[in-house]
């Protein structure tokens, strides 16, 4: 990974705000970035399911006839190409979302801001999805 890389702090549990950040962290790991997601409160919804359960789903198939990519897409790219997710334990207390909800095929560390901050290097940028 060459220096520099994108942290991103997702905690809207909707469509647009959990596309988003996966089209960034996985277009920062294309470009040889190092990339962290971040999912809190609303936005660890976007790792349960499949489908998960965000606001305005529906818009997954729109941009899919649209030639847009898709959450799976983007979400399979992001964890082939080497995105850090990190689950808030906070987040998943104060929303009392059990951790065995959460997708098994996406490999999550479960811990909380000090390890984001950790996480995000010297020249890394840290970014909050809102």
């Amino acid at each position: 990974m060459s220096e520099g890389g994108l942290s991103v702090i997702l905690r809207k549990g909707d469509y647009e705000s959990a596309h988003y950040a996966l089209a960034l962290v996985s277009a920062a790991v294309a470009v040889n970035k190092q990339a962290v997601l971040f999912l809190t409160m609303g936005g660890i919804r976007a790792l349960m399911g499949p489908p998960p359960p965000l606001e305005d789903w529906g818009r997954d198939a729109l941009n899919k006839q649209r030639g847009v990519g898709d959450f799976e897409t983007l979400l399979q790219a992001s964890i082939e190409l080497g995105v850090r997710f990190i689950v808030c334990e906070m987040g998943l207390r104060s929303l009392g979302i059990d951790r065995a909800s959460l997708r098994g095929d996406v490999p999550v560390t479960i811990a909380g801001i000090v390890t984001l901050l950790e996480a995000t290097k010297p020249g890394m940028h840290l970014l909050e999805i809102s």
